[in-house]
């Protein structure tokens, strides 16, 4: 068979091409990583645009003078938000980090009554058997608290480094201002120093990668934070009412921090807890927590088809492989991160994956 060089250069530039988007889309990730204020800045200035908009066509008044609005009760709802949240997780953190080990011996105490309550007789388990579960338990249970004992003194050390939070702070606030003011400035100048066939091409991609993903991130925040709020809000009213709710902040957070999770959900949490607290005598609370969880459910599948108007059209199995190779590679943050780098590559490469990747790289077409 003949060397065809034109063919094989045409699979070296399809090759090279696919290589140097996914060389751009890691150098990408790390500069947003690095320059995180300014994506924060930016993300906050898309929320804010249809308001800063509408202060425009129904007041006719400038873009810089419907952005000072708009930023100044933005600022005010961030900075509020901020204090009571930062004052109340370094109380939380701190009481719940000074108790932890008396909640998980408490814990340890349950699992080994349940392990002696179960008749094992009947499976025919051995002596040996029984007792390697009672250190299995007792394993993963120090273990579990080791990691909570470390991301709590994390948070709290995150909470009290002031210098730190307020430099990041006000280089957010700051570009936040710029990007919303000078915004048609900034893409201008953008447009006229880049050749213009990159222009074409990253605008193209950049429509519609800031479409997709962009109403997907939307999408899922404002669940998550309807989830959040739902939950805080139950968890006060029921350690107000007396029930044994002691970090309703922290709890929140966790359970929204779930709930972000592609596949699982907030009853990944919310249905273990009340069961326990059932089993533990607790059915007060056993039963409030589920019927919250109830609530939180039917309020998110209302929202749902209402928010999410399109699907990412991704398979449930290999969002779960991004989720798995996101945690592989940068921890729990990776597990947001994911799903999120699919949809991207699922944009870009909309073409080589309708037709084949391999194929389409090897197609002498």
């Amino acid at each position: 068979m003949a060397w065809d060089s034109g063919y094989w250069a045409s699979v070296g530039k399809r090759i090279l091409y696919v290589i140097a988007i996914l060389i751009g889309i890691y150098l990408s990730f790390k500069l947003a990583i690095f320059y995180m204020p300014f994506l924060i800045a930016f993300i906050i200035s898309t929320i804010m645009e249809p308001a800063i908009r509408f202060i425009m066509r129904k007041f006719k008044a400038t873009r810089k003078f419907s952005s000072i609005i708009v930023f100044i009760i933005t600022f005010g709802i961030i900075i509020g938000a901020l204090a009571w949240g930062i004052t109340t997780l370094f109380l939380e953190s701190t009481n719940l980090l000074q108790g932890i080990n008396d909640y998980f011996e408490k814990a340890y105490i349950q699992i080994q009554e349940l392990i002696s309550w179960f008749n094992f007789d009947k499976i025919n388990l051995s002596n040996e058997i029984l007792r390697i579960l009672q250190v299995s338990a007792g394993d993963i249970l120090y273990k579990l608290s080791a990691w909570a004992t470390s991301a709590l003194t994390n948070l709290i050390n995150v909470i009290t480094s002031l210098p730190t939070i307020i430099i990041y702070l006000v280089i957010t606030i700051l570009a936040l201002y710029f990007i919303c003011t000078d915004k048609i400035y900034m893409l201008d100048m953008a447009e006229h120093h880049m050749p213009k066939v990159w222009v074409k091409k990253i605008g193209t991609h950049l429509k519609e990668i800031t479409s997709i993903l962009g109403g997907y991130l939307k999408a899922e925040l404002t669940l998550i934070f309807v989830s959040f709020i739902i939950s805080l809000v139950g968890l006060y009213i029921f350690m107000f009412a007396g029930l044994n709710i002691q970090y309703p902040l922290l709890i929140a957070l966790g359970i929204a921090f779930v709930d972000a999770l592609p596949i699982l959900g907030s009853g990944t949490v919310m249905v273990p807890w009340a069961v326990i607290s059932a089993l533990d005598g607790d059915f007060t609370l056993g039963i409030s927590i589920f019927v919250l969880w109830l609530i939180m459910s039917v309020v998110r599948q209302f929202l749902e088809p209402k928010i999410v108007s399109n699907k990412i059209g991704i398979h449930p199995i290999f969002t779960l492989i991004a989720m798995y190779t996101g945690f592989k590679v940068l921890g729990v943050f990776g597990m947001f991160v994911g799903p999120i780098i699919l949809i991207i590559f699922k944009n870009i490469f909309a073409t080589l994956i309708d037709q084949g990747i391999i194929k389409t790289i090897f197609d002498r077409n």
